[in-house]
């Protein structure tokens, strides 16, 4: 779910955005060729080959403006959602099978010059331009009757904001991929923490992002069009009565200066921070043209950012998923066998790519009903993992530490089980799945067809997919409460013990794969 959401944010990006689509795919063979160049050419001059890389990005950015412009090239770097729905499943089943010092290793490097430096200049260009934050502290939203957000306060704002705060996924990579590639264990405080630090201050920069467009463009582009309409008129008009005054002429002019050729219903936040990013850099370097240019400059930094995650993760799946079929099949757990190999990939990208593709085409918009299972579960594994990490210390016989762990492992779990059972029992349609399954279910049966869907197959999707994400929470909670109660029994034996419990499994040098 968390690999689908993330994917889901890429494709609401770059759909029909020939700029953007281009820019991004260049990053591939650019990340292939330093692979090779590292590997094969020249080895260890790593200044070089980052000083080529990164000029070689900078120019399929400009490149990808004059692609956008021809409108032929323009026509064959456009893609719908489904289209990048089904070159992202692709990539992802590539990336994990192929060797890590090939793809993913190089686009990782190349990525975190990328994200530092645009990070880095976002925060200097605030501390210039000192922007105005034009979006209200509070809005009428707040009771969670918003376009954007369904739900209270709490639970939901602590399962809406996730990698800048806390994150399972982290928990996840760090406790399995990062290990391997550290030269020295004393490194792992700089890399965990720095790294976490660095996370956080990537979330305020894109708080700060957000708050300075004009929240009739916010709302514009982050409304679903069943909710605002399709076109710049009725969306227009649907913001404007919410109190947020915008005008058809205005949001044509965003899109223009973007280059873009419109900006309504890019949920997901990536297009939303990629504006903000582009005003306040175009705000200290003006020009003509500048402003699309940092725009899809944003875009690129935002998309490289995602799909390391999307081809780590996916990796990273694929060796718990052999792992766990190795219990029945010991063959398919070596992780050196190509056909282990390829099975296990195949059957964790079919898992992410489904829930992808069921967002993409969903009439609610996909990413209003992934987003609230992406935090649940993100927050509950974050949970897990603070949970196990008390019982380590347990074992460990270093209780002194354990409120470290265990104080926001309760939070957390309070949190992400409140929004569990609220998402499934909530009487608002919009808000539970199970009434929301039950709403267009009589409504079917009465003959009726429900907004946004257009026809009976459409409102058997909501229907089908609701009953889907109510079962996936089902599954989450019941998984939570279980690992609860042999995480409390086995730290409760643990503490009656006077030696020390734990134990550490013997090195085992992984192949070069």
């Amino acid at each position: 779910i968390i690999l689908a959401v993330l994917a889901l944010i890429v494709v609401k990006a770059l759909a029909e955005s020939p700029w953007g689509i281009f820019t991004v795919m260049a990053t591939i063979p650019i990340a292939m060729f330093m692979g090779i160049y590292m590997r094969y050419i020249r080895p260890g001059r790593i200044g070089e080959i980052s000083v080529i890389g990164v000029a070689l990005l900078l120019g399929s950015i400009w490149l990808g403006g004059q692609i956008a412009a021809d409108p032929v090239w323009a026509k064959a770097f456009s893609f719908t959602g489904v289209q990048i729905t089904w070159m992202l499943i692709g990539y992802g089943f590539v990336a994990a099978v192929l060797p890590v010092w090939l793809i993913l290793a190089p686009r990782d490097y190349l990525s975190t010059f990328l994200k530092i430096g645009t990070i880095v200049a976002l925060a200097i260009g605030i501390l210039i331009t000192m922007p105005e934050l034009k979006m209200p502290a509070l809005t009428q939203f707040i009771d969670g009757t918003g376009p954007v957000w369904k739900g209270g306060l709490f639970p939901f704002l602590f399962i809406t904001i996730a990698c800048g705060a806390v994150s399972g996924f982290h928990a996840l990579i760090s406790s399995g991929t990062t290990p391997k590639l550290l030269d020295n264990e004393v490194n792992a405080r700089y890399i965990g923490y720095g790294g976490m630090l660095m996370e956080s201050f990537v979330a305020i920069m894109a708080m700060v992002a957000a708050s300075v467009i004009e929240p009739g463009v916010y709302f514009a582009m982050n409304s679903p069009a069943a909710v605002v309409g399709g076109d710049v008129v009725a969306v227009a008009q649907a913001v404007s009565g919410w109190g947020f005054a915008i005008t058809p002429e205005a949001l044509q002019a965003v899109a223009k200066d973007i280059g873009e050729t419109t900006i309504l219903a890019r949920a997901g936040g990536a297009p939303t921070l990629a504006v903000g990013i582009a005003q306040i850099l175009h705000s200290v370097l003006p020009g003509e043209n500048t402003m699309a240019f940092w725009y899809h400059f944003a875009i690129l930094f935002e998309a490289l950012f995602i799909l390391t995650a999307v081809d780590a993760g996916t990796r990273a799946g694929r060796f718990m998923l052999q792992d766990l079929l190795g219990s029945f099949v010991p063959a398919l757990k070596r992780t050196e066998s190509w056909t282990a190999n390829l099975i296990a990939t195949a059957g964790c990208v079919a898992m992410w790519g489904y829930l992808l593709y069921q967002g993409v085409i969903d009439p609610l918009g996909g990413i209003n009903t992934l987003w609230p299972l992406f935090g649940i579960s993100n927050q509950m594994l974050a949970g897990i993992a603070l949970m196990l990490a008390t019982v380590v210390l347990i074992k460990m016989k270093r209780q002194r530490y354990i409120w470290v762990t265990m104080l926001p492992a309760v939070w957390l779990l309070i949190c992400t089980t409140t929004a569990g059972f609220i998402k499934l029992f909530d009487a608002n349609p919009a808000i539970g799945f199970l009434s929301l399954a039950k709403k267009y279910s009589d409504a079917l049966a009465n003959g009726q067809i429900l907004a946004p869907a257009k026809s009976i197959e459409q409102m058997q999707h909501v229907i089908y997919n609701a009953y889907t994400n109510a079962t996936l929470t089902a599954l989450f909670l019941f998984v939570v409460f279980s690992i609860l109660f042999y995480a409390l029994k086995v730290g409760i034996a643990a503490w009656g013990t006077k030696e020390r419990t734990d134990k550490e499994s013997p090195f085992q040098a992984q192949p070069d794969a």
